[in-house]
């Protein structure tokens, strides 16, 4: 399974940015990993639906961060692998992994190499919340994905709506303004990163390259490597605060002010390999 270097260069950068951001997000609110640490689950109702029981099944987590929700389909009997291409996130991962005493397995690599680096085939694939803007190919993402599923498994992908990409999201926005393209460019848009989601006040001073890419480019992503689709859905709020005038619900989601559902801004999506 070939696959583009074209980007690389992108995804060398991308992959220092998220090695600085680990300890950033070990220390933030946002991830509460004391919580964490003391049994609290990292998963969204909307996931674990999704997915459904897993006790005893095979699951591969792609880009699992520093693998808190992968440890978290452990807790609940998964049987994990964890991918990520940040070694700082992976290394600790297994430190959180060895602390816990969970049994779970992390690799450290580009998705796209990892048939290079994996040879089982899972009943279930998941992926989630913030993963797509950092892969430059979603058709060979699709091929990936269906690779590593056995016959009759289950793809699970929860994931901010790429509706919300064409709004303007500068720390000065207090409405919603369209400012970009909806559609995907081979080449990604460089943002100077100002702050980050777990931490808005957080000290970053690096770059990050992200890709656009619609909802067409997607599904057909999946279709095309021979997923068929079984739910989708779309939810009028949002897991982090991606524009500044946005609410947070008691849910810990956020939301347009005052509740008004108007327009989507995360979906999950759940195909199966013929």
């Amino acid at each position: 399974m070939d696959r583009d270097r074209s980007s690389d260069r992108f995804l060398e950068v991308n992959r220092e940015l998220w090695d600085s951001l680990v300890p950033i997000h070990k220390r933030s609110r946002f991830y509460d990993l004391d919580g964490f640490l003391e049994g609290k689950s990292s998963l969204q109702a909307i996931e674990r639906e999704e997915v459904g029981p897993v006790e005893g099944r095979g699951l591969l987590h792609l880009q699992c961060h520093f693998g808190m929700d992968t440890l978290s389909w452990a807790r609940l009997g998964a049987e994990v692998t964890g991918v990520d291409f940040s070694p700082r996130a992976i290394e600790e991962a297994c430190a959180l992994r060895d602390r816990l005493k969970l049994p779970a397995e992390f690799i450290c690599c580009d998705l796209y190499d990892l048939p290079l680096h994996l040879e089982k085939r899972f009943q279930i694939v998941y992926t989630s919340y913030g993963v797509l803007c950092w892969l430059p190919d979603l058709p060979r993402w699709g091929q990936i994905v269906a690779h590593f599923l056995e016959a009759g498994g289950r793809f699970v992908l929860v994931e901010g709506h790429p509706f919300l990409n064409v709004f303007a999201n500068g720390s000065q926005e207090s409405s919603l303004r369209i400012a970009y393209s909806y559609f995907h460019q081979p080449e990604p848009t460089r943002w100077e990163v100002d702050g980050d989601y777990a931490d808005p006040q957080a000290q970053v001073n690096l770059p990050s390259y992200e890709w656009t890419h619609s909802f067409a480019d997607i599904l057909n992503a999946l279709l095309q490597a021979g997923l068929e689709l079984e739910s989708l859905r779309e939810f009028p709020w949002a897991m982090d605060q991606c524009f500044p005038f946005l609410e947070q619900r008691p849910d810990s989601f956020w939301q347009i002010p005052g509740g008004v559902n108007s327009i989507p801004m995360l979906f999950s999506l759940r195909m199966r390999k013929k």
